[in-house]
């Protein structure tokens, strides 16, 4: 299949092309936790792609609660002006334009100073970075109830703001994958043990969504085909989801894999598994397509467009492309024009696995601020270097985020 053919949501909606911008952190918030203006640059970029669907990097629902200190935040309508613009700019060629929401749990760094909650008290294990994250404490009802309701503030400012949907982060071992997982989820109570406990956040977060979204409003969903750790999260295991899923009037369903202690979302299993260089669940996926009433979409090292069409032609119905999109913002619009361009970030071989994960994600980050500053991608930048200059920006954001932070208490 063409991946230039348009795709029908199952709310009426239409996105204009298979190919899908997938989220990437940027960490490129402004003081106020809002959208910079390198992010809309960096976004017009994108838009003028060619892309099909946008979906945006990490919205975090609770100031908080942050996967990094430049991240942006939209718990009420302090900044709606700006998120209107940015969703302008998103929609600007055509594209649907969904922000994805999200909570990280307890994959919170320290250094923010918020602390943490999560399903369990179960601390990350990675290794010497292991110190890095803040050990969380064990989520009350109350805690539960106020997540949800967050997750649906969020959405409905977002339509507010003229994004065209929500996707709802349940991956990569954020919160709402925490609850999924018997690793992170050892709880007694109705929100753990049994699989269909464990899915009773996620679920309700979907169902509390779209009952105050427009019928218009896009609702997907992001989960792991696999947490790629044994006793983990596995594929049978979403494939249960998916089909409880399709009952909750969800339009997308995207498919990736792995968290910060298995980073497979980077081609690295903890499980022993090899995964492909490239399309790295698809196989996955297609094990779950006939499962699925909803689109499937599917993430994971795609940068040539053979294996773009292999994907469709599996029977999935988008395929979500980051990296490659990273170093070549118009790939889409090449690829239409007969170039056979296939970006790609050199392999990172270094023999501690965490500390290459984290040199491949600053070299991510360093193409994104690269073009929101109207420069040129550098995929051939040095990871050493690249790694050292992220951490010295972190901490500089950090400070930041703290002095935020203080302010949103007095």
């Amino acid at each position: 299949m063409s991946p230039f053919q348009p795709l029908r949501l199952p709310n009426g909606g239409e996105v204009p092309n298979r190919i899908a911008k997938a989220a990437m952190e940027e960490n490129m918030a402004d003081a106020d936790q809002a959208p910079s203006a390198a992010l809309l640059r960096l976004y017009q970029a994108w838009a003028d792609g060619g892309v099909g669907l946008i979906l945006s990097g990490n919205v975090m629902i609770d100031g908080r609660a942050m996967t990094g200190p430049g991240g942006v935040v939209l718990e009420n309508d302090r900044h709606l002006e700006r998120f209107r613009e940015w969703a302008r700019i998103g929609r600007s060629r055509g594209a649907q334009f969904w922000l994805q929401l999200n909570h990280p749990g307890r994959q919170v760094q320290t250094n923010l100073g918020q602390g943490a909650i999560a399903p369990s008290v179960v601390p990350l294990e990675m290794g010497k970075f292991s110190k890095l994250f803040a050990v969380a404490r064990e989520m009350s009802e109350g805690d539960i109830a106020e997540v949800i309701q967050r997750f649906v503030r969020a959405a409905k400012l977002a339509e507010q703001a003229g994004f065209t949907g929500v996707q709802i982060h349940a991956a990569h071992g954020y919160l709402l994958s925490q609850f999924l997982s018997p690793l992170a989820n050892k709880r007694q109570d109705r929100w753990g043990g049994s699989l269909e406990n464990r899915a009773r956040l996620l679920l309700e977060v979907v169902r509390a969504v779209r009952a105050e979204v427009s019928s218009e409003f896009c609702v997907g969903v992001k989960i792991n085909s696999a947490d790629f750790q044994r006793g983990g999260f596995d594929a049978s295991d979403a494939r249960q989801v998916i089909e409880w899923l399709n009952d909750e009037q969800v339009d997308l369903v995207e498919l990736s894999g792995g968290s910060y202690e298995a980073p497979a979302m980077q081609g690295d299993a903890r499980d022993g598994r090899t995964l492909a260089r490239e399309a790295y669940f698809l196989e996955f996926a297609r094990e779950m397509r006939d499962a699925a009433r909803m689109p499937l979409m599917v993430t994971g090292g795609i940068r040539r467009l053979p294996v773009a069409e292999q994907v469709l032609d599996s029977g999935l119905e988008m395929v979500g492309i980051g990296t490659a999109l990273a170093l070549e913002p118009q790939l889409v619009l090449h690829w239409q024009r007969g170039s056979q361009s296939q970006p790609e970030l050199p392999p990172i071989r270094w023999r501690s696995k965490p500390l290459a994960a984290l040199a491949y994600m600053a070299l991510v980050k360093l193409q994104l601020h690269r073009i929101g500053a109207r420069r040129a991608p550098n995929p051939q930048a040095s990871p050493w270097r690249t790694l050292v200059m992220e951490q010295w920006r972190t901490l500089r954001r950090a400070k930041q985020y703290r002095r935020w932070a203080a302010r949103q208490t007095n």
